[in-house]
C-alpha cells in the first residue's frame, strides 16, 4: 500500500508540472478504489449487456446503422431490431481510444480522461435559473448561459463546462443550437460539451469551432467542444434523428459523448442492477455504432441512468439510490477501461441548502471514488435538473475541492510520516504550529473553502451573520462583475455574428 501511495505522489507531481504552483488537489486525482460491485458482479452486468445486445438488440436504428452494423456481422430480426453480435461488441470495446484527451484553449485546461483520472464538470439541460437577485425561478436565456460559463470559467475546481440551461429566447432550433455553443466557447477556455438537435445543424457548431481555432485542420487535432448524444429512447430503442446527429457529428471530428439515460422504474427496470445492465447495454450499442462509422473517433462511454420516485413516477436524483447506481455505472467504465462520464449532484432541492449539500456531495463522491473520468452536472443543478443557481457553482465549487481531496487519499512516505518532525516537537516547544514541516504542508496538503465559513459564531454573526448561499451569492455577483473573458478573437467573432444571428451583443461580451 506505501508502494501504491508513492506511485500517486509522483503521478500527482507528474500532472502538476514541475513549475506549477504548489497546490493540495488538481485536475486527473486517480480514482476508483471505491467497488460497489465485485467481480463476479461486474461480469454479470457485461455478460447481461452482452445478451440484449445479442438476442433482443435495439429498434428504429436508421439506415446507415443498420448497414454498417450488418455489414461487420450483426443482423436485423423481421421485427426490426437490430442485433449486436457478442464478438462484435467485444472487439468494438478493445479497439476503443483509451488515449482521449478533451482540449482546452489555455495551456494548462486538457483533460486527460485516461485510466481513473477524476474531472469535474457542469452539466444539465434545465429551462429554468434561479434568479441571482429575485431569488425566484424564471426561464433561462442566453446571457444567463453565459454567464454560467464564466462563472465556471473562474472556479478552480470544475474542471469542464457542460452546457446547464436551454437558452429559452433563442427563436428556433438551429439559433439555439449556436448561440448555446458561442455562449459557452465565449464564456469560458475550459473544454465544452454541448448537445446538438439536429444533424443538420452540426456543420454550424463545426464551422464556428473552425474559426474560433483558426482552421479545420487546427480544431480536429486539439477539439475543444463535444457534442453530447442521447442516442436512445429506454428501453432498448433507438433515437433516429439523436444517431444521425451522432454520425454527423463524429464525421466532423468532435468528441462525442455517448450518452443513456434510462429512469429506473419508469423506463429502465427499477431494480439497481436491472437499470445498470440496461443502461451499459444501450451505451455500448452506441459505442460500436461510432468505432464503425470512424474507428479513431474520441469516444466518451457515458451511462448515465437515473432514478424515478416510484411514489410519483417523478424523477428524483438525490437519493441513496441514484447515487449507487451512478458509481456502478462508473465502475462499470473502470471494467472496460474506457473514457467514461457520469452524472452525479442532481440534487432535488430548489436552492442551495442543507439537503443540496448532502445530495450532491453523496453522490459526487461516490461517482469520483469508483472512477469515473468527467462527473457532469457535479455543480450548479437544482430542482432534478430542471434549475440552475448561479451561486450554487460557487458553493459547490468549495464541496469539489473537497471531494477531490478525499480523492487524493492518504499519501505515506518517510517524509509525510514524519518521525523526526514528532521527536523535534516533543523535545521542543510541545507543538506543531510553528514547525517548518506545518508551514511546508499548509497549501500542498490542504484545501481551504472560499465559501465555507469557519470563524466562530462571534466573529460570524459581529461580520453579518451570512449563511452559505447568501455568500455564495455575494461572490458570484463580484465574479460576473469582473470576470470578461475574450476567449473568441475578434475576428473569429466578426465572422461567426456576420453568419448568424447572435443573440449576445457585442456590449455584453465586451467586444464593442
Amino acid at each position: 500500500m506505501a508502494e501504491l501511495e508513492r506511485t500517486r505522489s509522483r503521478r500527482g507531481r507528474e500532472a502538476r508540472g514541475s513549475d506549477a504552483p504548489v497546490r493540495a488537489v488538481w485536475p486527473g486525482l486517480p480514482g476508483g478504489r471505491f467497488l460497489p460491485l465485485d467481480a463476479g458482479e461486474q461480469r454479470a452486468v457485461h455478460e447481461g449487456a452482452l445478451s440484449l445486445l445479442e438476442t433482443l438488440g435495439l429498434s428504429q436504428a436508421i439506415p446507415s446503422m443498420v448497414a454498417r452494423v450488418t455489414a461487420a456481422g450483426g443482423r436485423q430480426t423481421a421485427d426490426g431490431r437490430l442485433l449486436f453480435p457478442r464478438a462484435l461488441v467485444e472487439d468494438c470495446i478493445a479497439g476503443a481510444r483509451r488515449d482521449v484527451v478533451l482540449h482546452g484553449r489555455r495551456d494548462g485546461l486538457e483533460i486527460d480522461l485516461s485510466g481513473a483520472r477524476i474531472h469535474m464538470s457542469s452539466g444539465g439541460a434545465s429551462p429554468a435559473i434561479v434568479d441571482i437577485e429575485t431569488g425566484r425561478y424564471r426561464d433561462a436565456t442566453t446571457r444567463d448561459l453565459y454567464d454560467a460559463a464564466r462563472l465556471v470559467d473562474a472556479l478552480e475546481h470544475i474542471h469542464h463546462f457542460s452546457r446547464s440551461l436551454v437558452a429559452r429566447d433563442a427563436p428556433d432550433p438551429l439559433a439555439m443550437d449556436v448561440n448555446t455553443a458561442y455562449a459557452c466557447l465565449r464564456g469560458t477556455a475550459k473544454h465544452v460539451s454541448v448537445s446538438i438537435s439536429e444533424p443538420g445543424h452540426v456543420p454550424a457548431i463545426a464551422e464556428m469551432c473552425h474559426l474560433i481555432a483558426g482552421g479545420e485542420r487546427a480544431f480536429r487535432e486539439r477539439p475543444f467542444l463535444t457534442a453530447m448524444v442521447c442516442h436512445v429512447v429506454p428501453p432498448m430503442r433507438f433515437a433516429s434523428e439523436a444517431c444521425a446527429t451522432l454520425e454527423a457529428a463524429v464525421l466532423a471530428g468532435f468528441p462525442v459523448q455517448i450518452i443513456s439515460a434510462g429512469q429506473a422504474g419508469a423506463t429502465s427496470p427499477a431494480s439497481i442492477a436491472g437499470s445498470l445492465v440496461q443502461a451499459v447495454a444501450e451505451t455500448l450499442a452506441g459505442l460500436v455504432f461510432v468505432r464503425l462509422v470512424d474507428p479513431a473517433a474520441r469516444a466518451i462511454f457515458a451511462p448515465k441512468p437515473l432514478v424515478a420516485d416510484l411514489r410519483t413516477g417523478a424523477m428524483c436524483g438525490g437519493g441513496g439510490e441514484q447515487a449507487i447506481l451512478m458509481a456502478g455505472a462508473a465502475q462499470m467504465g473502470r471494467f472496460y477501461d474506457l473514457p467514461t462520464s457520469s452524472i452525479a449532484g442532481i440534487t432535488d432541492a430548489k436552492v442551495p441548502d442543507a439537503q443540496h449539500g448532502a445530495e450532491k456531495a453523496l453522490a459526487v463522491a461516490l461517482a469520483a471514488h469508483a472512477g469515473s473520468n468527467l462527473i457532469t452536472q457535479s455543480c450548479g443543478m437544482q430542482a432534478s435538473l430542471l434549475g440552475v443557481s448561479l451561486e450554487s457553482y460557487v458553493a459547490d465549487n468549495d464541496m469539489l475541492g473537497a471531494i477531490l481531496r478525499t480523492i487524493r487519499g492518504v499519501e505515506v512516505t518517510e517524509e509525510t510520516l514524519g518521525l523526526a518532525a514528532i521527536a523535534e516537537v516533543c523535545r521542543g516547544e510541545g507543538h506543531f504550529l510553528a514547525h517548518p514541516q506545518t508551514y511546508a504542508r499548509m497549501k500542498s496538503d490542504y484545501v481551504y473553502p472560499a465559501i465555507g465559513d469557519r470563524r466562530s459564531p462571534r466573529d460570524w454573526e459581529a461580520e453579518g451573520g451570512l449563511d452559505l448561499r447568501a455568500r455564495a451569492r455575494q461572490r458570484a455577483r463580484e465574479i460576473l462583475a469582473g470576470h470578461h473573458p475574450q476567449h473568441v478573437g475578434a475576428e473569429a467573432d466578426r465572422a461567426i455574428r456576420a453568419r448568424h444571428a447572435i443573440l449576445l451583443s457585442p456590449e455584453e461580451v465586451g467586444t464593442a
